[in-house]
């Protein structure tokens, strides 16, 4: 290790005096200008992880859904996935050393983690669109050099695209072009075979207005049209020419206030989506003639991929298992109608990503959506390889043309992470060729109407749960409490959870009507202030 290079860089990328940042599941966010010394020391764990694992790391900027003003940086493992739980150790620790520590903490990770420092290192950059993205990425690069590291910037891309370059970079190529154009042929001719398999495919209706957050979403859709004929119509609203990443709009904001987005207008049974500010998450809604917004979240796009999935795997008669994995936060009615009406094995895991991806991995078809609109499917090897091969040989038509939109299926997901650009167009082709309208769709099952509250406490770690953190262990009483308060509600359920990135406990309950919901969300979230060390003042109905 150049010590030099690493005082020189160091000092050139300093960290602020009294603070503390640590890696989570969407790595590190913060104030953007408290990052600059976070991205350098994430540019040297990058080219460490590669050198560990002997292939190629991503590095994304971004901070998703949160306010322009913010940024973050997350690294991607070699098969496009999160990285290792153990390193998320080290990125804390390497985050927050003193700068004259850091040599000696680098050392301890090479030991900790058996990385041989004479071997390359190769990493993968990728950005969004905010104003102090391209300046932290540069950053990065300094971190990747003065330990010796190659390294590839792909500048402004999806988050899903800098996972999908990782997963092709390190499979030789097996999953794909680590190219922009490559990502794109792929995910459209996939399409595009999809929609020819359909039987309704000339009236069907292809208008879908598409709010992409004024983020990253709207340069990639833009680039991505000429590989689509003429017939399919995708309308890009909130594409940052005018207004600022995430404002009044979004994927997240949606979710959270129940309403459209700003800069998009609604005609009564318009399709339209939205895209969140790196384009990893998506979310359907319409108005009805009554103008009634109705939302249609991850929960219901994970039933529709799961209905079509279902019939198909019938048809093609092998005997895999599939099953749906979701979080605490997925709708008791979705929950209800994939178990008891599709049949579908159903498993709740704890909120996160990496939970999610991690328990559908033991599946042949593993389908998971947080309700947030993050999700993907992911097909194991075998069953990836029995479908392929029923394409080449299988004589029996039926089953070919199933095993063919299987095919379809499998090169239009991107497995790899939740990605709003193929979650669309997966979404587009089963509703075509199923020839469902948006209000058919959002009709399968009502949601229950349900509320999310969050109170401020002292300290988040005094909740503790259990049961993919449908129960509270700590503090004691609470989950009495819960359940009491349960008792008095039809069709009700609450539970508690601390955030993951901030002081205060987040709250979600349901129950069979929406002032029942909410007087329940309520008398939950004061019994979290009591009992929980809640701060300021008592969380008003």
């Amino acid at each position: 290790m150049d010590s030099e290079a690493l005082r020189k860089f160091s000092a050139l990328h300093p960290r602020p005096a009294g603070l503390t940042l640590h890696y989570g599941t969407a790595g590190f966010r913060s104030a953007a200008q408290h990052l600059d010394h976070v991205v350098f020391r994430m540019g040297l764990l990058a080219a460490l992880r590669s050198k560990a694992v002997t292939a190629t790391i991503g590095i994304m900027v971004t901070a998703s859904h949160n306010p322009e003003e913010d940024n973050g940086v997350k690294l991607v493992d070699p098969l496009g996935e999160m990285l290792h739980p153990s390193w998320e150790e080290y990125a804390t620790q390497l985050a927050n050393a003193e700068e004259q520590e850091l040599e000696k903490v680098i050392t301890e990770i090479c030991q900790k983690a058996a990385v041989n420092l004479h071997k390359d290192a190769s990493v993968f950059i990728g950005r969004d669109t905010r104003p102090s993205s391209k300046k932290l990425s540069q950053s990065v690069i300094d971190g990747i050099q003065v330990l010796g590291g190659q390294y590839h910037d792909y500048g402004l891309v999806t988050t899903p695209q800098l996972h999908y370059m990782v997963c092709c970079q390190n499979t030789q190529g097996q999953y794909g072009k680590a190219t922009l154009e490559g990502y794109y042929e792929k995910l459209s001719k996939a399409f595009m075979e999809l929609i020819k398999q359909s039987h309704c495919s000339g009236e069907f209706q292809r208008h879908l207005k598409i709010d992409c957050a004024n983020g990253i979403g709207a340069l990639k859709l833009s680039e991505m049209k000429p590989y689509f004929p003429q017939e399919v119509l995708f309308h890009i609203y909130n594409d940052g020419t005018k207004e600022k990443l995430n404002h009044l709009c979004g994927a997240d904001f949606v979710k959270v206030h129940q309403k459209p987005p700003g800069g998009l207008d609604m005609k009564p049974n318009e399709r339209c989506c939205s895209f969140d500010g790196d384009a990893d998450r998506i979310v359907y809604y319409y108005k009805d003639t009554a103008d009634h917004f109705h939302l249609i979240d991850g929960d219901k796009i994970a039933t529709l991929i799961s209905i079509f999935l279902k019939e198909l795997l019938a048809k093609v008669k092998q005997d895999f298992k599939m099953a749906v994995v979701q979080t605490a936060y997925a709708n008791g009615n979705s929950t209800r109608y994939l178990q008891e009406t599709l049949k579908v094995p159903v498993h709740c895991v704890k909120t996160g990503v990496k939970h999610l991806h991690h328990k559908a991995q033991e599946f042949d078809v593993g389908v998971y959506f947080e309700a947030n609109g993050h999700g993907t499917v992911l097909f194991s090897k075998a069953a990836e390889t029995k479908i392929r091969q029923l394409v080449k040989e299988e004589k029996d038509n039926e089953k070919r043309e199933a095993a063919k939109m299987l095919e379809n299926m499998i090169d239009l997901i991107n497995q790899t992470v939740g990605d709003a650009v193929s979650d669309m167009l997966l979404v587009e082709a089963v509703l075509a060729l199923k020839g469902l309208s948006v209000q058919q769709w959002d009709a399968l099952y009502a949601d229950l109407p349900n509320r999310l509250l969050k109170v401020q406490v002292a300290d988040r770690r005094v909740i503790g749960t259990t049961d993919a953190e449908r129960r509270a262990l700590t503090p004691p009483g609470l989950q009495e409490k819960i359940d009491a308060l349960v008792q008095k509600y039809r069709l009700s359920r609450a539970f508690v959870r601390p955030s993951g990135t901030e002081d205060v406990v987040r709250i979600y309950a349901e129950a069979d009507t929406q002032e029942n919901a909410d007087a329940l969300a309520h008398e939950v979230s004061l019994a979290v202030f009591h009992l929980a060390g809640g701060k300021g003042a008592p969380p008003q109905p």
